[in-house]
């Protein structure tokens, strides 16, 4: 693999102006929005993470791959591998953002590495954003993909057991409905989230796979309901795919473990398993 040729994208940058309006908020809620609670309204704040749905990847049908991504090498290298994915994400959370408020991020490619792993060479690349809307910036994230080489068969990673003794405890129930409203309102056309023949045929997964932007979603939200407050820093990483598999229960925990007054650790979890990891943290209060 050329990583001389991959690496000259480091440094790359791009900016793009983004809005939830109160349309798209009403989608939004009406998939990851809690029940009993209304939409938000226009000049209402949006919750946390709701900003990934303000920048889609709006490029013709003509230049999408086979798996339903944009083609590489614009923005993001041309990375040979298939296999794609959200690994992980840093941010820093600051005022928050309103219903039709335009906001403008900035986004470049911090690094691009190459890693060997137990399925084989891999690629990280991180994508560091800067959003800013109408009181300057007010989230710093940065966002690892990493790519692989599709596997013959199905290799899961090893299985981390869920907490023992959460603080708090809830869970959801996944269904092809939900992933394809997710992938709706992100406007993410990957098909192994919504066409089972190709997640098990093509990309040799047992089922459809469950996004991990919508598993830190879920994560954040009950951080923030449980504190009484949005978190000042949010960090999470997928440990295992999360996976809709048919004849298998659909039924996913949401778990949480205080670690001091100011943090909690957080765990989506499937068949005593979890699927990711995340830390919220708060500032300390006067």
């Amino acid at each position: 693999m050329d990583m001389v040729n991959l690496s000259a994208w480091e440094g790359r940058t791009q900016t793009e102006r983004g809005c939830i309006h109160e349309s798209q908020a009403a989608q939004i809620h009406a998939t990851i929005g809690r029940p009993g609670t209304a939409a938000p309204k226009i000049g209402e704040v949006i919750p946390q993470l709701w900003h990934w749905c303000a920048f889609t990847p709006t490029v013709p049908m003509a230049e999408l791959a086979r798996d339903g991504h944009p083609v590489l090498g614009d923005f993001l290298p041309p990375v040979p591998l298939e296999r794609r994915m959200w690994a992980s994400g840093r941010l820093k959370l600051g005022a928050p953002l309103r219903v039709g408020e335009t906001f403008t991020r900035s986004s470049t490619i911090a690094r691009v590495q190459e890693k060997e792993g137990g399925t084989g060479k891999m690629v990280f690349v991180t994508v560091e954003h800067q959003l800013y809307g109408n009181q300057g910036l007010v989230i710093e994230e940065q966002q690892d993909i990493v790519y692989l080489a599709i596997p013959d068969e199905f290799r899961p990673p090893q299985k981390r057991p869920m907490p023992d003794a959460p603080a708090l405890s809830e869970t959801r129930t996944a269904s092809e409905p939900l992933l394809f409203r997710y992938s709706a309102i992100t406007f993410n056309a990957h098909r192994i989230h919504f066409d089972l023949p190709y997640a098990q045929q093509i990309e040799n997964y047992p089922g459809l796979v469950i996004h991990g932007p919508l598993q830190a979603m879920w994560l954040n939200e009950v951080a923030g309901r449980y504190k009484g407050r949005p978190p000042s820093q949010f960090d999470f990483r997928g440990v295992h795919p999360c996976l809709l598999t048919p004849g298998e229960d659909p039924t996913l925990d949401i778990m949480g473990v205080e670690e001091n007054p100011c943090a909690l650790s957080l765990y989506v979890g499937q068949a005593g398993h979890q699927t990711m990891q995340a830390t919220a943290i708060w500032e300390e209060t006067q």
